[in-house]
């Protein structure tokens, strides 16, 4: 996608040939920096800090990061190491597991003086699909935005409500659940997206405001509570959300809001989305409610708030009282009753088992092996 005019993706190559980079997205939306990744530590250390973040980049950054691990010693050693590493920086999205499994399946079989030009060439062509399932996310889901606009009055807007970011920045490109949004915007329908602020790390208001505004995309920021009011209201003609795993019978986990989200569309018959790449599914989990392991984070980011001042300072300050206690859950679950439908790379899916399992049927054997 775009920033400044030009386009970029969050995450690639070095012209050395073996280094990555990187968007420090900790530092947006103010400062706009890169990173350069060296090291399998590096690797998972961006992943835990969330330099970057978001399921399917979380995939490409591991698998990357088992290439610089292989590049600095391709024993099987090494090999089972940064795996362990990497799998220890976030519990919840099954993307990492995903990539993980993937660059074990290729390397093992190799002697360890050829592990790291595989390595590389695989994280390729796990950053080259996941461009490309997301493109295709895009697609289906202009096909729900441009039946929308064909009942609607000429140049009227077709509001979209989306919560966190499932942009590009959570993906090497196009995003997911701004891919069908993207897409609309660039063959000139109208369409205007509620931007949810998403408390604790603002990733709406910081991450998805910041790149719908770059791309040109029109966009309000709303706090957190005030999707049921527009729902309400019939200022939202639809929900799209990504997602960090769903399970196989169609739950969805995604950031926390997001069930409170599905709920208030139920009430007032908005239609929710997800939008996935298949990476996502897991077909060892049979209900996400009770089986998906949910991420509690570190009490500092609710308890704290870090933005520009008005001389241009970058300023860190607390907004809760000393001493009182926080739960930072970093995820719900929406059970699949309240899914509209899934939006994958294979087309608009019902959210339940016999659905998953018609359109990915290899993920299943492969889950089995």
């Amino acid at each position: 996608m775009k920033v400044r005019g030009k386009h970029i993706r969050s995450i690639w190559l070095e012209p050395d040939g073996w280094s990555v980079g990187a968007i420090d997205q900790r530092r947006l939306p103010h400062d706009f920096v890169a990173a350069r990744l060296t090291t399998c530590d590096a690797a998972a250390d961006a992943i835990r800090s969330m330099l970057v973040r978001g399921a399917p980049l979380i995939g490409a950054t591991a698998a990357y990061g088992v290439a610089l691990a292989m590049r600095a010693d391709g024993s099987d050693a090494a090999l089972v190491s940064a795996c362990k590493t990497l799998i220890a920086t976030r519990p919840t999205a099954i993307n990492l597991a995903w990539a993980l499994d993937e660059m074990r399946s290729v390397l093992r079989p190799l002697p360890p003086s050829k592990r790291a030009e595989a390595a590389y060439a695989r994280a390729a062509r796990i950053a080259e699909q996941d461009i490309a399932i997301n493109k295709g996310i895009g697609q289906h889901g202009l096909a729900l935005i441009e039946a929308i606009a064909a009942m609607k009055k000429p140049n009227e807007r077709v509001n979209v409500l989306t919560h966190c970011n499932a942009g590009w920045l959570a993906t090497v490109d196009w995003g997911t659940a701004t891919a069908p949004i993207y897409l609309a915007h660039d063959q000139g329908l109208a369409v205007h997206v509620w931007v949810d602020e998403t408390r604790p790390r603002n990733q709406g208001a910081s991450l998805t405001a910041w790149e719908l505004g770059h791309h040109g995309v029109p966009h309000t920021v709303i706090p957190d509570n005030t999707g049921g009011h527009l729902m309400q209201h019939a200022m939202v003609d639809l929900v799209i959300v990504g997602t960090d795993r769903v399970s196989a019978n169609g739950d969805v986990c995604n950031k926390i809001g997001t069930y409170l989200k599905a709920l208030a569309a139920h009430d007032n018959g908005v239609p929710f989305y997800v939008a996935l790449p298949s990476p996502t599914i897991d077909f060892s989990i049979d209900d996400g409610v009770r089986q998906i392991p949910i991420e509690q984070r570190a009490a500092e980011e609710v308890t704290t708030m870090t933005g520009r001042t008005a001389d241009g300072r970058m300023e860190t300050v607390r907004i809760l009282p000393d001493g009182s206690p926080v739960a930072n859950y970093g995820f719900d679950v929406t059970p699949a009753r309240l899914v509209t439908g899934l939006i994958t790379e294979r087309g608009v899916l019902e959210a339940d088992r016999a659905a998953l399992l018609a359109a990915f049927p290899e993920r299943v054997t492969a889950a089995a092996e």
